[in-house]
Formats: C-alpha cells, sequence, structure tokens
C-alpha cells in the first residue's frame, strides 16, 4: 500500500491512497481525515486502507490523477523525528578526516539525535536558508513510521511497529555543527526543517528486498541534474532499522506516528576504501560531507562546496523495473528572507 498527504492548506493535509505506479490517487476521508489520523487508529484503518488501495489498483475506484507537486512530506509534522546511524561508515569517515578515534561502541550501540518535527518542508519545496555560509548539505536517508512502541521493545519485536516507510532528505547546515556539539549539548540550529518523500509505502511492498528492517534498493542522488551518489541501502548497514526503533525506545514509549531516521546511506568502495565518486564508478555519496571527507582523507583538504543559492537535489528509488517506488524528493536551495 502506498499512502500521501495532499497540501490541501490545512495544517495537516488530506490522506489520500496511491496506486503503485504513483499516477492516481483516491481520498481516504471516509477511513481517516490525516496520516496520523490512521496512525493513532493503525488496527482499524489499515485494512480499510489496504481494500481501498486494492480497489484503486483495480479499477474499481477509477480516482484522481497524483500530483507529486501537490503532495507534503506524508506527515506534514510529527510528534517524534530522531536520526540514527545506521551507516556507521559515514561516522567513521567523518571522524578519520578529523584525525579522532572512533569508540568501538559506535558499531554496537547507534547513535541518535532528536530532531525537529513540528514543521517539515514538502518534498518539492524550496530549501530555504538564511545564509550560504552556513554550509548547506543534504542527507539522503530512508525512514520509517511506527504505530505506539512500548518502552523496553526489543529489535525482533520492534519490526512489527514499522508500518511505513519514507525516503528523506534531512537537511544539515555543517558550518554551525562544531560549534553546537562543542557546546556538549547536540544537534539544533544546525538542523533545519526535513523533507520526506512525496509517498509512503508499507514494507509489504518491497517483497524481497525488504530483508530483516533493511530496504536493499540503491539511493539516488542528484545534485544539479548529475549523479552524486548511487548507494545501495542494504550494504554496509550496520544497524537495521528495527534496531533502530527499538533504541529509540529504550527508555521511552514511542508514539505512533513516530518517525525514526537510518542516517545518511553510506557505502566503502569495493575494495574496502573510502568510496568514489560514480562519475569515476563509485556509489557515490548520500551527502556532501561525506565526499569532501574522502578529499581530505586523500588530498589533505576539501575540494566540493556545500550548496549555494540556485542549486537543485533530487533523492528517489526505483524498483528493479525502472518505477519510482517512493516519488521524487526535488528541492532547490533559496535565501530566506529574515
Amino acid at each position: 500500500m502506498k499512502l500521501a498527504t495532499l497540501n490541501d492548506g490545512t495544517r495537516d493535509g488530506r490522506l489520500v491512497v496511491v496506486s503503485r505506479n504513483l499516477s492516481r490517487c483516491a481520498g481516504a476521508d471516509a477511513i481517516a481525515p490525516t496520516l496520523q489520523a490512521a496512525l493513532d487508529d493503525w488496527a482499524k484503518t489499515e485494512p480499510a486502507l489496504t481494500k481501498l488501495f486494492n480497489d484503486l489498483q483495480d479499477g474499481g475506484v477509477a480516482g484522481d490523477p497524483f500530483e507529486q507537486a501537490a503532495a507534503h512530506s506524508p506527515l506534514p509534522r510529527a510528534y517524534q523525528w530522531a536520526d540514527g546511524s545506521a551507516y556507521v561508515n559515514h561516522v567513521a569517515l567523518v571522524r578519520q578526516a578529523r584525525g579522532a578515534e572512533m569508540p568501538d561502541s559506535f558499531w554496537s550501540d547507534p547513535l541518535m539525535y532528536q530532531g525537529g518535527s513540528d514543521d517539515f518542508m514538502p518534498p518539492r519545496a524550496p530549501i530555504e536558508i538564511p545564509d550560504a555560509s552556513w554550509g548547506i548539505d543534504m542527507e539522503a536517508e530512508i525512514a520509517v513510521i511506527t504505530d505506539d512502541v512500548r518502552m523496553g521493545v526489543s529489535s525482533a519485536d520492534a519490526a512489527s511497529h514499522i508500518k511505513l516507510v519514507m525516503l528523506v532528505n534531512d537537511v544539515s547546515l555543517r558550518n554551525l555543527i562544531p560549534a553546537e556539539l562543542g557546546k556538549g549539548f547536540g544537534f539544533f540550529q544546525s538542523k533545519p526543517s526535513t523533507a520526506f518523500s512525496p509517498v509512503a509505502v508499507t514494507p509489504d511492498e518491497f517483497g524481497t528486498a525488504w530483508q530483516d528492517c533493511v530496504l536493499h534498493r540503491v539511493m539516488e542522488v542528484d545534485l544539479n541534474g548529475q549523479p552524486l551518489g548511487r548507494a545501495n541501502a542494504g550494504t554496509d548497514a550496520t544497524f537495521s532499522l528495527a534496531q533502530l526503533v527499538a533504541h529509540a525506545a529504550k527508555s521511552r514509549n514511542l508514539g505512533a506516528g513516530a518517525i525514526i531516521g537510518s542516517g545518511t546511506i553510506s557505502n566503502r568502495d569495493a575494495d574496502g576504501g573510502p568510496g568514489r565518486p560514480v562519475d569515476a564508478g563509485g556509489r557515490g555519496y548520500s551527502c556532501l560531507a561525506e565526499i569532501r571527507m574522502v578529499e581530505t582523507i586523500r588530498d589533505g583538504k576539501p575540494a566540493t562546496p556545500f550548496m549555494q543559492f540556485g542549486d537543485r537535489v533530487g533523492i528517489e528509488m526505483h524498483d528493479d523495473d525502472g518505477a519510482s517506488i517512493f516519488g521524487r524528493i526535488d528541492q532547490t536551495v533559496e535565501k530566506f528572507d529574515v
């Protein structure tokens, strides 16, 4: 099943089911007005939404054309957005470039921070930032949406609480991060609004590509129309998405609609090296910070700039037949006038 939220001018939008090929949609108003309302009573709404999806897929419901540009992030706001570190290779490269040792615990105990969840961006909205010198970067990730999760849940049981999967552009302001982390209290100003894919997808749609709560698909990241990253999300995943959900719920309950992110998708090179650009035969990078770290390791300093006003980032994932699974995040960086 595929779900989306149309940007109808209200704060939480209008829930629709979307056909598998993303061409049609049907309003779910009679089942739940919003995705959050559906998640709040998922045991009741999920069967009804699935029936509507199947009817739309089979032609029993005509529906309307689905326009990705009309979609908000599936949850325009959420009670919880926490981002993890499933791909420890990314963390290792950052620390290697700084000449810092990486604690062994990072391979067994995920990193996680709590992001701002009150104001997500639509997937086709501009990334508005007041100052380009803040070091504007994309981070292409996978995220899951849960139902109610009880504190202390095991990783095995956490899998059953993953109801929907999305793509993420977790925007980061890299030049603000060092001072914030230096205070010893984590990210805040360096993590502005986040955008999610036009469509959220139930795990059963992935078939064998969904293995032990890891999605084995290529994350396609483009910058200004050129391939930046083609990392496989099923490769080099130290932690599964279920493990990240369990980590988030270690000492607290997670309410229905909680979003847990994978962190930046990152692959090592085939020879075990830190990775090569796509145009050099590698899998590239899911954020600019990583290519800058590789350049620092290789050449002693970074050469690739962060995004500037006017730059455009695209994030998408396709199935084996070349069809878009989640729709496309497509955003241009614009100056925000304070």
